[in-house]
């Protein structure tokens, strides 16, 4: 199948102000394009002014962007079609958790605590819950069915301070939270566990009349490859399209400013289209809904 996606984004700021974007599709995804997402940035006050864009790979792989919003403020934008196969996320039941003498180097990064990830918080908690729970695929979908059943989701209980075992305390949360606390009481078990961020679109479920926003969900580490979970709708799902991973939201974050702004416009799309040939005409810009940024 083919999905179109994108984003709008405006902010508005008084002086110049420096930023760095973690909204590209990720290069595991690249190859699946069926044209160059290229992302465009324009002054608000003054269209015609250029704004030098530069691109680097982050410590975990992901796609970078830096620039600088004059004052007034900037757009940003980025539409595309993607490639997918159409198959929900993939059940592996059987696989078992490599204990952490024998993980590969780079996978024991994600067995620490981090910013939000409190693993010192919840390790008494993880074990008295899950520590009866057979281990490997069993244990995490246990987890992520604690942490689907512990939440409560609303976009009113957005609040980007909170951590996960804050979250396990309040009860409530957007789907970074359930993420976040996913995360956590995996590491906690010895699993290797880490944070994503992408599209997921009402695709092969019923559709949600609430614009569209970008998702969260959660990897680990399991029989010698990474596996995706999902705490929040805890239900394979078809369509998702990575952006970012990281060890938690701190690592991902799609717009990190370094100044004051306000954001005027937050607009997502992540749809089903009819298959095109290639190669694709240039596309019109997608018609967007709005909805606040809070997953």
């Amino acid at each position: 199948m083919q999905i179109r996606y994108g984003y709008r984004i405006e902010l508005v700021c008084e002086h110049d102000m420096p930023l760095m974007t973690l909204l590209d599709v990720h290069p595991s995804r690249r190859h699946d394009l069926m044209r160059p997402d290229e992302m465009r940035a324009t002054a608000l006050r003054d269209p015609s002014v250029e704004i030098a864009v530069s691109q680097h790979r982050d410590a975990f792989g992901n796609i970078c962007r830096r620039l600088v919003a004059p004052a007034g403020g900037i757009r940003l934008e980025s539409e595309g079609v993607i490639h997918d196969s159409g198959e929900p996320d993939r059940q592996s039941p059987s696989v078992q958790e490599t204990p952490p003498a024998r993980l590969p180097d780079e996978a024991l990064v994600y067995l620490l605590g981090s910013r939000y990830c409190e693993t010192d918080r919840l390790c008494d908690q993880a074990w008295r819950l899950f520590g009866q729970v057979p281990p490997g695929w069993a244990r995490v979908q246990a987890i992520t069915d604690f942490v689907h059943n512990h939440l409560t989701f609303g976009y009113d209980f957005a609040r980007s301070t909170r951590t996960a075992a804050e979250a396990f305390e309040e009860r409530v949360g957007v789907c970074r939270d359930f993420a976040h606390l996913a995360v956590a009481l995996c590491r906690c078990m010895n699993i290797p566990a880490r944070y994503c961020n992408g599209y997921l679109g009402d695709i092969g479920v019923p559709a949600n009349p609430a614009p569209m926003d970008f998702n969260a969900w959660f990897e680990v580490f399991l029989g010698g490859r990474w596996h995706t979970f999902d705490a929040r709708h805890n239900e394979p799902r078809i369509g998702r399209i990575v952006i970012a991973r990281g060890r938690d939201a701190t690592d991902v974050a799609m717009i990190s400013s370094f100044g004051t702004h306000t954001v005027q416009r937050f607009e997502v799309v992540t749809e089903e289209i009819e298959e095109l040939p290639m190669p694709l005409a240039p596309a019109m810009p997608p018609q967007f809904d709005a909805r606040p940024a809070a997953a």
